[in-house]
């Protein structure tokens, strides 16, 4: 297939894993279909349509895809996430939802007949880390964990429909993904930011909110674009599932120095503070100091969408007992020819960094 061939759907554009594709996919020269709600940030207009497509109306998406040029690849990392994170995961009208949103859109691309990969996103509530220890490290060809999830209708919906297609499909699960941008449901770098921003300006040190530590790992969306770019065409990526990390571990309150030197900020001692409660009270404090430094986003809501949420999760807010860690082995996908890496402190750097630049965080 030449170059001007290919053209790649990305579902979730403006998300975390969608917007670093969808850059990524940029920077090779792809056409690009962009979907999304809100538009992803653009530097090459001239191979990017963008497309805001209600997936859940399947009469939409079957006109959409109708009116598209051929589409040669799909990443979907769309998602429907609940305000209520841990309850919604369990939900399942939300799972329904995820698997129906999948198949209206997959449904028409696969009739059109020109799809050749899928790339699709699962993640560790795979292993049931949601719900319970999980072994460790968590690996690929373990048993399916035998709880309800929409990864399991989106994947059994996937290999049978690509099956009767001869179309490849990749599916990856990443750890806790970071990247540089705004209003997502699983996102933590703007919520540290803010958090920093917001106790600098109250004269109060950026101390860390969370429960007892662990060791975790963390993805940059940036290494899962350039994952997903290779599995687009690597034999050894068709019909595979892959986890993806960074490479390294970390803990909370060990790189919670490097994030507060990043930030410029006063690092303190441990305070826990549910940021679920805390991020709302500060939405006033959040529109003074963004318009006094001239930030791009005045509403503290739209900067962090859900996240806050997350991050009570992800820290372990108001757990007493130890945190059993849910880490996953990457041989497979190294061994499948994927060979990327990062150290995590430099992506926390660069994605603060670059945060920044856009005007986001001061």
């Amino acid at each position: 297939m030449h170059q001007h061939d290919k053209r790649v759907l990305i579902a979730g554009a403006s998300g975390v894993i969608g917007q670093a594709a969808l850059s990524r996919f940029e920077r090779d020269d792809w056409n690009i279909i962009a979907l999304s709600r809100r538009a992803p940030r653009v530097s090459r207009p001239e191979k990017v349509t963008l497309l805001p497509l209600d997936l859940t109306d399947p009469r939409a998406c079957a006109t959409a895809v109708e009116s598209l040029p051929a589409i040669t690849h799909v990443v979907y990392c769309a998602v429907q996430e609940s305000s209520d994170l841990k309850r919604g995961w369990r939900d399942p009208k939300q799972m329904q939802s995820n698997a129906q949103m999948l198949r209206n859109l997959v449904a028409p691309l696969l009739r059109a007949g020109s799809l050749a990969h899928i790339s699709l996103f699962q993640g560790t509530k795979a292993y049931g880390a949601h719900l319970h220890p999980i072994p460790v490290p968590a690996r690929e060809d373990q048993p399916r964990d035998p709880h309800p999830n929409f990864y399991w209708l989106q994947e059994d919906y996937i290999r049978d429909a690509c099956a009767k297609q001869g179309t490849a499909f990749t599916i990856f699960r990443p750890q806790v993904v970071f990247g540089d941008v705004i209003g997502a449901a699983m996102n933590l770098i703007p919520v540290i930011g803010a958090y920093a921003a917001l106790r600098q300006q109250e004269g109060l040190p950026f101390s860390f909110p969370g429960g007892p530590d662990y060791p975790l790992e963390a993805v940059d969306a940036r290494l899962i674009a350039d994952a997903l770019l290779w599995a687009s065409n690597a034999p050894t990526a068709a019909h595979e599932i892959f986890n993806i990390t960074n490479g390294d571990l970390f803990t909370w309150r060990g790189i919670w120095p490097v994030l507060a030197d990043c930030l410029g900020v006063d690092a303190g001692t441990p305070e826990p503070q549910a940021l679920a409660r805390w991020f709302p009270e500060k939405a006033s404090a959040w529109k003074t100091l963004a318009h006094h430094r001239q930030l791009r986003c005045t509403d503290l809501g739209q900067l962090v969408g859900h996240s806050h949420h997350y991050a009570d999760f992800c820290f372990g807010h108001g757990i007493e007992h130890a945190i059993p860690p849910a880490l996953v082995s990457t041989i497979k996908l190294r061994q499948a020819g994927f060979q990327g890496c990062i150290d995590t402190r430099a992506m926390f750097r660069d994605a603060f960094a670059s945060m920044r630049r856009l005007g986001y965080l001061p």
